[in-house]
């Protein structure tokens, strides 16, 4: 096997083919939001709900992954910008794919957002990390998401087709995108990119919405989620993971998970 495959499996269940991913990395946008003020605890009570891997900037290697408890993969994160900068779609670099590797990473993810006025800049880091990646052997999660002033809603299929699509032509090996809102317009998401897709989660929500957009998500033919706010903002984030579990490995309904949710099963 490729060291790209071996790696691949540290954050992709080898039976399932799937993947569970809280990402952490709003420590740098956010701020010490509720759910990551302590990182080692919410490390350890995702990765006992069954979650495959974590991902975060360079603070969640040296400050919260693998601690203690469970072991559990890790992307490190390779852009980065505030939420009171000047333009907050504007992701810049403030990692390497080198110095991940150093760092114990499973993976890289990079962020980018299409349409936005700084796009080029960031197509050319994308560009780049792939090909990095590509001579390291290291999987690349690329967080694909449509923002700026030509876009009128994120969640537009064209856009969401668009964004997923040049995510795969320029190398990623996951792409992270929305949900478009249905599974059959989500599946044509999927069915234009040759690369698997993972699903976002966006703001905090209830559970029951969260549940069935990732069911929804599933039935379009996503390969797994990458929930952050509604899974490490839970009040137990253990069970919410292990909720959605249910439905990316198991083929479970959200309206069946959402009743062992709240019975605590």
């Amino acid at each position: 096997m490729r060291g790209k495959d071996i790696r691949l499996e540290r954050i992709i269940n080898r039976n399932t083919k799937k993947t569970i991913i809280v990402p952490m990395d709003h420590g740098v946008s956010n701020g010490p939001i509720p759910g990551l003020v302590d990182m080692t605890e919410t490390v350890n009570a995702v990765a006992e709900g069954g979650a495959n891997a974590v991902l975060g900037h360079v603070g969640l290697a040296l400050h919260g992954h693998r601690q203690r408890g469970h072991d559990i993969g890790l992307i490190l994160h390779l852009s980065a910008s505030t939420m009171i900068a000047p333009d907050p779609n504007e992701k810049v670099l403030v990692n390497t794919v080198t110095n991940a590797l150093k760092m114990g990473a499973d993976a890289v993810s990079i962020h980018v957002n299409i349409g936005a006025d700084s796009e080029a800049g960031m197509l050319k880091d994308l560009g780049a990390v792939s090909i990095e990646c590509m001579e390291w052997g290291v999987p690349l999660l690329a967080m694909m998401y449509p923002r700026g002033r030509k876009i009128t809603s994120e969640n537009d299929l064209e856009n969401v087709k668009l964004a997923a699509r040049v995510a795969a032509e320029t190398g990623a090996d996951i792409v992270k995108t929305v949900y478009t809102g249905d599974p059959d317009s989500f599946h044509e998401v999927t069915a234009g990119c040759p690369v698997p897709v993972v699903v976002a989660g966006g703001s905090k929500t209830d559970d029951l919405f969260t549940l069935q957009l990732i069911e929804g998500a599933m039935e379009g033919g996503a390969r797994g989620i990458s929930i952050g706010r509604n899974a490490f903002q839970h009040q137990s984030p253990g069970a919410f993971v292990r909720a959605c579990a249910l439905i990316v490995h198991e083929g479970r309904a959200a309206d069946e998970v959402i009743e062992m949710l709240q019975a605590g099963v």
